[in-house]
C-alpha cells in the first residue's frame, strides 16, 4: 500500500492517497508531530514528478458513464482504456469501498503488464464524480503522480461517503447511472540515469542525505553569491582542522567541490561540522530557520578575522519602527536590524502588494489609544518604514500560516507574482524613513527562487538561480541542474492554479484547472549598483594553500575510486587467507570459523590472467615459490559455515582467474577467496605440498585454556579418513606444548548461528565415521579436573564459545545525561532481567536492585525512548537492546527511592503549588496509588506545604501556555491526567470565591502582550494566569484597583497597563467607567478559558523551569552545535 505524500490542502485531513491492491487500509500519518514543512523520504522525487518533467503537457478528458450502477456485484470496475500523451490509461473504482464506507477511485497504467521494465510516467489529475442534478455539486479531487511499475495505479481510497453517492436525492446516481469524469495531463520526463550535469550546465547538484533538499537549496543559492563564496575562502583555516570538526573548513571544502567537481557533491562532512546526527539528516526542516541560524553562526566564526563583518554587508539592511501622535507633538521611534523579510503572500497579489502591507499605517485610537508618556492617551499612527536595504535582499513568503478556524497549519497556494526587476523607491520612495540616504538607488534584479513543491506535511525543495544575472537559469534540483527558461523559473513558480487546454477535440473540450503546488517560497534579490562588486570572480588564488592541496588531493583519490570502480568489470580481486591470518586472528578478532576475510592479503587481477601468472603474482609478494603453492577454494555450507572445501585441480589452475572466480562462487562475487596451503620445515623454508588422496582430509586445530579463558589457532595437518581422533593426540599435545602422553578432550566446532553447536568428538571412532571432511575445526584443551572446573567460568569448549557468542559490552547512561557514557558491563545477551539490573545496582552500590529502572535506546534518534522498561516485562537482555532489526549497545539508567514494581503500581505527578502568602512557587512530586483521585492528590500536598491557614481548602488547575484549561473536580481519578505536556498547579481557593453569589462571577485573567511582525496583530499570552471574582455593576476602575493589589505591582507600572476583553484571541479594549461584568457571558460556555479579562504590559518575567515538563520533545528546532 502507498500513500501519497504531500496531501493536497483542498482536500479533507481524513482522505487517503493509496494504490487499490491491498486488503488493509490505514489511515494517513502525519510524518511528525506538530504542523511543519515537511519531506518524503528517501524517494523524494518520486512524488515530484514535475521536477523531473520537461515540455508542455498534454491534456484532455475521459468521460465514464456507468449504467446500471447500483446492481454492480464485482468488487472492482475498470473504465475502457483512452490515450492521453500517447499513453493509455483507465479508471478504476471500488463501487463498494476498497474496505472503507466509500467510494474508491483511482487512475491506472492500462498496459502496465506489458510495458518495458523501468518504465514511468508522470501525469496530474483530478477525478470526479458529477452531480447531475446540479453540476455545482459535483466531487472532484485531483493530484499528481509519478507512476512505476511499483506504483501503477494512484487516488482515493475515500473520494466520497458511499451513503451520499447511493442517496437518490444527492443527484450522484440518477436512473441508476452514475457519471465519472478523468481530467488527465501529462508530461514527458526526462532520464536522468545518464545525464551529466556538468557537461549540460556547466555546474554541479548536491546529494540528499535523506531530508536535506531544503539546505540543498539553500547552499547553492549562497554559493551562487561569488562575494559570500570568497568571503567563505577567506576565512582562516589550518590543514591540521578536519571538515566534520570545523564549520568553515567543511563549507570551504563543499564550495571548493562545487567549483571544481564533476559530479554531485556530499554534504555530509558539513552537515557532521554543525554537529548533526543521521537523525538530524532525516529531519525536514524550514529553509528560512536554517538561513538565519546558518548565517548567525557564520557571522559569529567570521570574528576576528579579515572578513568580519560580511554577512551584515551582505544582507544586514534596517526598518524604523514608529508610532506618532496625531494630536499632541510626540514620536517614539525604534530602529530594528534585518536579515531577510518576511513578506504576507495571504491576500496579496505581488511582492509590491507585500511590500505596502508592510508599511501600512496602523491607527492607534478608540480603545487602543497610546500611552504617550506625559500626555497619556493619544490618537496616534503606527507602522514600519525602511531606513536602508541590503545589497542582497532576501524575501521569505509566507506560504505556511496557521488556520485558526482548522486548527492547523496550512500551505497557501495562492497565485503571487514577483518581478525580475524589484524597484523599492517607487512611488517616490514610499517605503523609505526620512533619514533613508536617497541617494542610493534600491533597483533590484532577481538572482534566485527557492521553491517549495508539495503540502504542509510533505514536500521537497529546489531552486532556481541564474549564477551570473544573465538571462539564463538553472534549475538546482539535488543532484541534478539543468537550464530553464525565464518562465519556468518565474511565472511557473508563482503558484495559484494552472489551466490546460484540451488536445483532443470533442464535444467536451473547456478547459480545466489544477491547483499548482510547487510555488516560491524564498527570493534572493541584488541590487543593480552593487551586483558587480557581489558577481565577481572567484578563483584558485582566493582559496587557501593547504586547502587547495588537500581538496586536489582528495579530488585524485576519488578520481582514482572512480576510475577503479569503472574498470571493475575488467577485474576479480583475489583474497589469500593463509596460516598466519589464521593465527593472527583466531582469538582476537575472531572466534568461529577460521578467519575474517576481509583482513586477508588481497590482489587485483585482471579477468583474462591465467591462475599460472597469478601464481608469480603470489611469489614475488609473499617469497613463495609457485611450485610450493597450494591453493584452495573456501565454500558456505548449509549451516552457514564457510571453510576450505577443496584444492584447486591442475586443469583449473590453467584456467583465466575470470572463469575460476565463476566456477567457484554461485552468488556473483566479484571475489575469489582463497586459502593458501604451504607446508614449512623445521627450519620454516617452504617446500612442496604432500601429495593428497581420496583419503585425506584437511583439518584445522584451535587450543582452548580455560584457565585464561584463552583460545587461539595452533596449525593444520592431514588425517586420513580410516584413522581415529586417538592416534592424533601426541601430535596435538605437540602442537600445544605439552608433555606427549598429556590428556587432552576434543570438541568439533561445528556451527555458530543461529546457536553455537560444539559436540564431544568420540575418540575411538573413525573420522569418516564421525564424518569429518576437508576444512573441519578440531577443538582440544586439557582434560579439566573436577577442582579446576569449579574455579573457572568456562571449564570447557562449548562453554566459552556460547559465552562469546552470547557476550554483549553495555554502555550505561543516567538518563539525566542521554549523552555521556557513565559505565560499561560485559553481560550476555541471554541475561535475565533481574540478572542485569543486579549487575547495574552492584556497579552502582545499591542495595535493592528492583530500585533500577532502565530506558532502551532509539537507534534512530539518538536518544532514549520515550517509555522506560516496565518491571520484568522482558526476558533477556537481548529484548532490552532491540531496536527495529537493530540491536543498540546503549541503555539508560535511574536510582528510584523506592522499588519499581512499587512504582509502577503508583501515579507520580509533578505539580507547581502557588503560596498564597508569598510569591513563592513550589514544585512537588506526587506519588499515590493509580487509584488514588485529585482530593487525594490535593490531601497529600496540604501534607507538604504551608498553608495560609489549617482549613485552606486546595484545587488542582491544568494550565497550558498561560491559560487556565481545566479546574480539576476532586472526584477525578489521577491515573489519565497528563503533566507530561500540561502544567499541573495547585493553589489555595480565596474565600472570596467561596462565596460567590447570584450576581458575582468567576472570570479568568491573563497576562499578554501585542507583537506586530508586519503589521499583523497577534496576541502573545504569558506569566501565571488566575481566576478574578467580579461584582455586578463593578467598573474597570474599581477591579484594577484589586489586580494592583493582588499582583503587588508599583503605582509607575501600573499606569503602563492596558485592560481588554478578549474573545478567541481578540482584544477589545476597556476605559475605567465600563462596567467589566457585561462583557462575559453569564452561562458557562465550552471553552471558558478564551474569553479572559486582559492585561496587557511588557513581559518581564523569567521563565519558569517546570513548564512543558516532557522526557523528549517530539519537534527538533535547527540548531547548530559547533
Amino acid at each position: 500500500m502507498t500513500m501519497l505524500n504531500p496531501q493536497p490542502l483542498d482536500q479533507q485531513e481524513d482522505e487517503e492517497m493509496l494504490v487499490p491492491h491491498s486488503d488493509l487500509v490505514e489511515g494517513p500519518q502525519p510524518l511528525v508531530e506538530g504542523p511543519q514543512p515537511m519531506e518524503v523520504t528517501p524517494h523524494e522525487n518520486a512524488t515530484t514528478g514535475e521536477n523531473q518533467t520537461v515540455d508542455e503537457p498534454q491534456a484532455s478528458r475521459f468521460t465514464w458513464t456507468i449504467d446500471d450502477f447500483s446492481r454492480l456485484s464485482v468488487k472492482k470496475l475498470y473504465s475502457e482504456a483512452f490515450v492521453v500523451g500517447s499513453y493509455k490509461w483507465r479508471v478504476l473504482i471500488f463501487p463498494k469501498g476498497n474496505n472503507v464506507e466509500c467510494l474508491s477511485m483511482y487512475l491506472d497504467v492500462a498496459d502496465s503488464a506489458t510495458l518495458p521494465y523501468g518504465w514511468n510516467r508522470y501525469a496530474q489529475f483530478s477525478l470526479t464524480v458529477v452531480n447531475q442534478i446540479n453540476p455545482k455539486y459535483s466531487v472532484k479531487k485531483e493530484t499528481q503522480h509519478q507512476f512505476n511499475q511499483r506504483e501503477s495505479d494512484w487516488g482515493f481510497t475515500s473520494f466520497m461517503l458511499l451513503s451520499d453517492l447511493y442517496d437518490p436525492n444527492k443527484g450522484y446516481l440518477v436512473n441508476d447511472k452514475v457519471v465519472i469524469e478523468a481530467d488527465v495531463a501529462v508530461r514527458k520526463v526526462i532520464d536522468y540515469w545518464t545525464y551529466d550535469s556538468k557537461k549540460e550546465t556547466g555546474y554541479v547538484g548536491l546529494k540528499n542525505q535523506g531530508a536535506t533538499c531544503y539546505m540543498n537549496s539553500l547552499l547553492q543559492t549562497l554559493y551562487h553569491i561569488p562575494y559570500f563564496r570568497k568571503a567563505v575562502y577567506h576565512m582562516p583555516t589550518t590543514e591540521n582542522d578536519m571538515p566534520s570538526g570545523s564549520i568553515p573548513l567543511a563549507l570551504q571544502s563543499l564550495f571548493y567541490k562545487l567549483q571544481y567537481s564533476d559530479t554531485s557533491v556530499a554534504t555530509k562532512e558539513l552537515t557532521k561540522s554543525f554537529g548533526w546526527d543521521t537523525y538530524d539528516s532525516f529531519m525536514q526542516h524550514d529553509v528560512q530557520e536554517l538561513n538565519r541560524v546558518l548565517c548567525e553562526k557564520l557571522e559569529d566564526k567570521m570574528k576576528g578575522t579579515v572578513v568580519e563583518g560580511t554577512i551584515q554587508k551582505l544582507f544586514e539592511g534596517h526598518h524604523m519602527n514608529y508610532i506618532e501622535c496625531i494630536n499632541v507633538d510626540f514620536k517614539s521611534t525604534r530602529k530594528e536590524s534585518f536579515y531577510d523579510l518576511q513578506l504576507d503572500v495571504k491576500g496579496c497579489r505581488d511582492v509590491y502588494a507585500s511590500f505596502d502591507k508592510y508599511v501600512e499605517v496602523e491607527r492607534l485610537e478608540g480603545d487602543n489609544k497610546y500611552q504617550a508618556e506625559a500626555h497619556g492617551l493619544q490618537d496616534a499612527k503606527k507602522g514600519v518604514l525602511f531606513i536602508d536595504f541590503p545589497p542582497v535582499l532576501q524575501l521569505q513568503l509566507k506560504r505556511f500560516e496557521y488556520d485558526f478556524m482548522r486548527d492547523t497549519m496550512v500551505k497557501i497556494n495562492d497565485r503571487y507574482e514577483f518581478p525580475l526587476e524589484l524597484d523599492l523607491d517607487r512611488e517616490d520612495g514610499k517605503y523609505l524613513s526620512p533619514e533613508a540616504d536617497r541617494s542610493v538607488r534600491n533597483l533590484y534584479t532577481l538572482h534566485s527562487v527557492l521553491v517549495h513543491s508539495g503540502g504542509v506535511h510533505g514536500g521537497h525543495y529546489y531552486a532556481f538561480i541564474r549564477p551570473t544575472l544573465s538571462d539564463q537559469w538553472y534549475k538546482f534540483d539535488d543532484e541534478r541542474v539543468t537550464k530553464e527558461d525565464l518562465k519556468r523559473a518565474l511565472e511557473e513558480q508563482y503558484g495559484g492554479e494552472e489551466e490546460l487546454p484540451q488536445t483532443n477535440p470533442g464535444f467536451n473540450n473547456t478547459p480545466f484547472k489544477f491547483t499548482k503546488y510547487s510555488n516560491a517560497y524564498m527570493l534572493v534579490y541584488i541590487r543593480e549598483s552593487d551586483k558587480d562588486k557581489i558577481i565577481c570572480d572567484v578563483g584558485e588564488k582566493d582559496i587557501a594553500e593547504h586547502l587547495r592541496i588537500r581538496l586536489k588531493k582528495e579530488q585524485e583519490e576519488k578520481e582514482d575510486k572512480r576510475r577503479y570502480k569503472a574498470q571493475a568489470h575488467l577485474y576479480t580481486i583475489i583474497k589469500v587467507a593463509r596460516d598466519e591470518d589464521l593465527r593472527e586472528q583466531i582469538g582476537k578478532e575472531i572466534y568461529f570459523d577460521l578467519v575474517d576475510h576481509d583482513k586477508v592479503r588481497s590482489f587485483r587481477i585482471q579477468k583474462q590472467m591465467p591462475f599460472n601468472l597469478f601464481k608469480e603474482e603470489v611469489a614475488k609478494e609473499l617469497g613463495i615459490p609457485v611450485q610450493f603453492q597450494r591453493f584452495w577454494i573456501w565454500a558456505k555450507r548449509q549451516n552457514h559455515t564457510y571453510r576450505p572445501n577443496r584444492p584447486l585441480t591442475p586443469q583449473e589452475e590453467l584456467q583465466s582467474v575470470g572463469q575460476l572466480r565463476e566456477v567457484s562462487n554461485k552468488t556473483n562475487n566479484a571475489e575469489l577467496k582463497l586459502f593458501l596451503e604451504v607446508e614449512c620445515g623445521l627450519d620454516l623454508i617452504p617446500g612442496p605440498p604432500p601429495d593428497k588422496s581420496k583419503d585425506d582430509i584437511l583439518l584445522f586445530f584451535k587450543f582452548y585454556d580455560p584457565e585464561k579463558e584463552e583460545l587461539r589457532y595452533v596449525g593444520r595437518f592431514f588425517v586420513k579418513g580410516t584413522s581415529k581422533p586417538i592416534e592424533i593426540l601426541p601430535k596435538l599435545n605437540e602442537l600445544a606444548g605439552f608433555a606427549s602422553d598429556q590428556e587432552i578432550e576434543l570438541f568439533e566446532e561445528i556451527k555458530f548461528e543461529p546457536s553455537v553447536m560444539c559436540e564431544r568428538l568420540d575418540r575411538k571412532a573413525s573420522f569418516r565415521f564421525s564424518q569429518i571432511e576437508d576444512g573441519d575445526i578440531i577443538c582440544f584443551q586439557k582434560k579439566a579436573s573436577p577442582e579446576v572446573e569449579e574455579q573457572v567460568r568456562f571449564p570447557d569448549v562449548p562453554s566459552y564459545l556460547e559465552y562469546v557468542k552470547n557476550r554483549q559490552i553495555v554502555h550505561f547512561r543516567a538518563l539525566e545525561k542521554p549523552k555521556e557514557d557513565d559505565f560499561c558491563l560485559e553481560l550476555a545477551k541471554s541475561d535475565t532481567y533481574d540478572e542485569v539490573v543486579e549487575r547495574v545496582a552492584q556497579r552502582l552500590g545499591v542495595d535493592d536492585p528492583s530500585k533500577i529502572r532502565l530506558t532502551p535506546h532509539n537507534c534512530y534518534s539518538q536518544q532514549p525512548k520515550p517509555n522506560p522498561i516496565k518491571y520484568r516485562s522482558v526476558d533477556h537482555l537481548v529484548d532490552m537492546l532491540i531496536h527495529y532489526n537493530q540491536i543498540s549497545d546503549i541503555l539508560y539508567y535511574e536510582v528510584l527511592d523506592i522499588p519499581l514494581p512499587e512504582l509502577q503500581c503508583l501515579k507520580t505527578l509533578k505539580v507547581a503549588f502557588h503560596h498564597s502568602t508569598k510569591d513563592e512557587i513550589e514544585i512537588l512530586n506526587v506519588r499515590l496509588p493509580k487509584q488514588s483521585t485529585v482530593g487525594d492528590v490535593l490531601n497529600e500536598i496540604k501534607s507538604k506545604v504551608e498553608l495560609s491557614h489549617p482549613n485552606a481548602e486546595l484545587r488542582l488547575l491544568e494550565v497550558f501556555y498561560h491559560k487556565i484549561y481545566k479546574i480539576f473536580p476532586l472526584s477525578e481519578k489521577i491515573e489519565n491526567i497528563n503533566d507530561q505536556y500540561w502544567t499541573l498547579r495547585a493553589e489555595e481557593i480565596p474565600e472570596e470565591e467561596k462565596k460567590l453569589g447570584p450576581h458575582n462571577r468567576l472570570i479568568h485573567v491573563y497576562h499578554f502582550t501585542k507583537e506586530t511582525p508586519q503589521n499583523q496583530m497577534q496576541v502573545q499570552n504569558f506569566g501565571e494566569p488566575f481566576f478574578l471574582v467580579i461584582h455586578e455593576g463593578e467598573t474597570l476602575a474599581e477591579i484594577k484597583v484589586r489586580i494592583q493589589k493582588k499582583l503587588q505591582v508599583s503605582d509607575e507600572e501600573f499606569s503602563k497597563w492596558k485592560f481588554a476583553f478578549l474573545s478567541l484571541g481578540r482584544p477589545e479594549y476597556l476605559q475605567d467607567s465600563d462596567i467589566v461584568s457585561s462583557r462575559f457571558q453569564r452561562r458557562d460556555v465550552y471553552g471558558a478559558w478564551e474569553q479572559y479579562l486582559g492585561l496587557e504590559h511588557a513581559d518581564n518575567t523569567s521563565k519558569r523551569p517546570y513548564v512543558n515538563q516532557n522526557r523528549h520533545t517530539f519537534e527538533k528546532p535547527v540548531k547548530i552545535y559547533n
